[in-house]
């Protein structure tokens, strides 16, 4: 029997044309994708017997030939300041990881876009991790309803909503999978979808600088850029895509930035590393550096990782260095680190989803007899433990 279909992730076009290919009558295709839009992102169905206002034999049918499951939840981590992270899998070596930060005035989902990373950052924990593949609309999507599932956040169960704001700052290089991730998108800020409005998501990029024009005209959500540093011999280093697009072109993109403005501004986002760009001449270059750009500036203390090849500025030269950034007229908040006790904070997720050959992890397998697989723990269960 072919393997059925999921209907997440589908824009309402391709639903229908879902719908017709499964023997649905054309003409009533439409509203039926209005009914099970409905039923999927506002009332968060994951079966279509559910769907009691719908006809049984549509269910039916339905149900023969689609699926609304979710990505698989592999582990759930709790931090002490309740940051919540999921390992989620959708097949053999799929696996990654999302983030849920609740705060006083809302609740951010850290979402991935990509299986590992090709961009290689040395302070960031993913880029140790190679890429395996983009994941789907239906992949990105599916973060979203997970966390919906586990924190009882949708609209005709609970009221009130916990998951606020979406941030592209997961796994991954966003704009290296910019149709997945436009059509996920789409479908998060759609207001008879999951219905977020385009200025509570945020998509990071560490500066692939042909894409961020695009990504304002055609995704329209706020930007986040990783910058990190003042001079492109030192971003050379730690941000190695600066090799490829340096500073003053990505800053030339942002100016352009479609839709950029004081009350839309962008973030940049600058971790504090001991010695390396954490100095107040620093400070006054990064002033310089955004001068006409409307611009916010997140300071991130490094969160370490096992083996990171750097530390965490000291709590007093961040202070110097946030002062310098407020003077000149910048809001600087430094992001409190969240998560850090589940390595759920900033720049700390790897899944190291890698297929193994199968007689290699068998073999592995039969010299382990302890309730723990070998596919946790190459599904990155050592890389999450608690430092």
């Amino acid at each position: 029997m072919a393997e059925k279909r999921s209907l997440i992730g589908l824009d309402a076009a391709a639903m229908a044309a879902a719908l017709i290919a499964a023997g649905l009558p054309e003409k009533s295709a439409k509203m039926r994708v209005r009914q099970l839009w409905n039923w999927i992102y506002v009332h968060g169905a994951r079966d279509f017997a559910v769907m009691t206002n719908l006809a049984k034999d549509f269910r039916t049918q339905m149900a023969e030939h689609f699926t609304l499951a979710r990505p698989e939840i592999v582990t759930e981590q709790i931090s002490s300041d309740g940051t919540r992270k999921w390992l989620l899998r959708t097949g053999p070596g799929i696996e990654f990881e999302t983030v849920y930060i609740p705060e006083a005035e809302r609740g951010t989902l850290c979402v991935s876009s990509q299986v590992g990373c090709t961009l290689t950052c040395r302070f960031c924990h993913t880029g140790t991790q190679k890429l395996v593949r983009n994941l789907t609309p239906a992949e990105i999507v599916g973060q979203l309803l997970v966390a919906r599932d586990a924190l009882n956040d949708w609209p005709s169960t609970a009221p009130g909503r916990k998951v606020t704001n979406v941030v592209m700052m997961g796994m991954g290089e966003p704009l290296y999978n910019f149709d997945n991730v436009k059509a996920a998108l789409k479908i998060v800020t759609d207001g008879d979808g999951l219905a977020l409005s385009k200025r509570r998501v945020t998509l990071s990029t560490a500066g692939v600088v042909p894409m961020i024009e695009k990504a304002g005209k055609e995704i329209g959500s706020g930007l986040a850029i990783s910058l990190h540093a003042v001079r492109d011999e030192l971003r050379d280093e730690i941000v190695p895509i600066n090799k490829k697009y340096p500073l003053k072109e990505l800053l030339d993109a942002c100016r352009a930035y479609p839709g950029a403005s004081n009350s839309r501004r962008i973030t940049f986002e600058y971790v504090m590393l001991m010695g390396v760009n954490d100095s107040l001449a620093d400070a006054r270059a990064l002033v310089k550096l955004l001068a006409g750009i409307p611009a916010k500036i997140n300071l991130i203390p490094f969160n370490p990782w096992p083996g990171a090849p750097y530390e965490c500025s000291e709590w007093s030269q961040i202070e110097k260095f946030a002062e310098i950034v407020n003077k000149a007229g910048y809001a600087s908040p430094v992001r409190t680190p969240r998560g850090r006790d589940i390595m759920a904070a900033c720049g700390q997720l790897k899944s190291q989803s890698v297929k193994e050959r199968a007689s290699t992890r068998l073999a592995a397998e039969k010299l382990a007899p302890t309730s723990t697989s070998m596919n946790e723990v190459q599904s990155g269960q050592l890389a999450r433990m608690p430092h």
